[in-house]
């Protein structure tokens, strides 16, 4: 446990970690509680205090409630769900590193979060678990032989959880390398933890090489005026930010839900990069949408929102086959040369491809 607390930034002991906590702070009803500890068998409970604040009050139909308190509803298990729907174990060649397409990685420090999503598609593997040194120096082994690795991306868990010290170390390792040239981290933290952004933190950050940092976010009600200061304080120091959404059934799957999210974002700088659908993790049954539902609203945000502030929809294909497009096509082919586009009040309208001379 010393070890752990060395390393992991130490605000992360303030927090909800069991039913007993969320009882105390009346965020489940007693009646409940049994069905909630089970879920929490499949993915441990983790809510940081100033969150828990935020919690207080709302009913259980809330889109922050049903994010991150356990329901009943994760003990129901349908047979088209997998322990590791999007196939990353068949692309994990070591410890700590997924290598699914050929000039990225992702790169998993740690496997712990300071709040547990409870739709998490990695519900398989989070928990406290750290790479040790021996792994993290067989995971950047493996980045260096590999000369086509151009981006290397920190998620896991989440990075930045770790000490500022801890993160240093590993950036300063991978400035090294010379064919990785871009960095990218993935973190909930800026909105969800928003004290965990401090000096010591922004100066770990700062790196030679270009450094991205993809806020999860599902909700525009997450991000509240300290949210603000924490991700302003990223962007004023110099690091771009992207984010990254899930559709999620009761949560943001309505037009106004996500109109709101997305133009809260890019108030706040950030943009809108990925809309995800749903995973077949085991358990999130009562939070996937249709692919078709996500299809309608994304051609209704397109209809809405400027340009900018229009995430991609993609489906992670069950397997391990990585991400597709999954939005609404707006031009088709007739026949050879001949288009049919539609417009964004749904008119179709023909084109035709200029005939190259011979």
């Amino acid at each position: 446990m010393s070890i752990v607390r060395n390393i992991v930034h130490s605000r992360r002991r303030k927090r909800i970690a069991n039913t007993n906590g969320l009882l105390t702070a009346d965020l489940i009803k007693k009646a409940d509680e049994p069905a909630c500890t089970e879920a929490a068998l499949a993915l441990p409970i983790g809510i940081p205090a100033y969150l828990a604040s935020r919690l207080q009050g709302r009913n259980t139909n809330d889109p922050l409630i049903r994010q991150f308190v356990p329901n009943p509803s994760e003990n129901t298990l349908m047979e088209n769900e997998f322990p590791d729907p999007i196939g990353d174990r068949k692309h994990s060649p070591v410890s700590g590193i997924i290598h699914r397409y050929p000039d990225r990685v992702l790169l998993m420090p740690v496997l712990a979060c300071p709040v547990y999503c409870r739709f998490c598609f990695r519900r398989h593997s989070v928990g406290d678990g750290l790479l040790t040194d021996e792994k993290l120096n067989t995971a950047f082994s493996y980045i260096e032989e590999n000369p086509d690795i151009w981006e290397v991306i920190l998620t896991g868990g989440d990075p930045l959880i770790l000490s500022p010290s801890r993160l240093s170390k590993i950036l300063i390792r991978l400035n090294k390398i010379p064919h990785v040239r871009t960095i990218r981290i993935h973190s909930r933290v800026p909105a969800l933890d928003p004290i965990r952004i401090d000096n010591e933190m922004i100066n770990a950050l700062k790196t030679k090489k270009p450094i991205w940092l993809v806020l999860h976010s599902n909700h525009a009600d997450e991000l509240d005026s300290k949210a603000s200061v924490a991700i302003a304080k990223l962007i004023d120091n110099g690091i771009p930010m992207l984010s990254q959404t899930v559709l999620l059934k009761g949560v943001n799957d309505t037009p106004k839900d996500l109109e709101n999210l997305f133009r809260t974002l890019i108030e706040n700088r950030v943009k809108p990069y990925y809309l995800h659908h749903g995973d077949l993790a085991k358990g999130t049954s009562h939070f996937r949408t249709t692919l078709s539902s996500g299809r309608k609203l994304m051609k209704w945000l397109r209809r809405r929102l400027s340009g900018i502030a229009q995430p991609v929809y993609v489906l992670d294909i069950p397997g391990g086959h990585g991400k597709v497009p999954a939005g609404h096509c707006w031009i088709e082919s007739k026949s050879e040369g001949e288009w049919i586009a539609e417009d964004i009040s749904g008119k179709k309208h023909k084109y035709f491809d200029e005939i190259e001379p011979n």
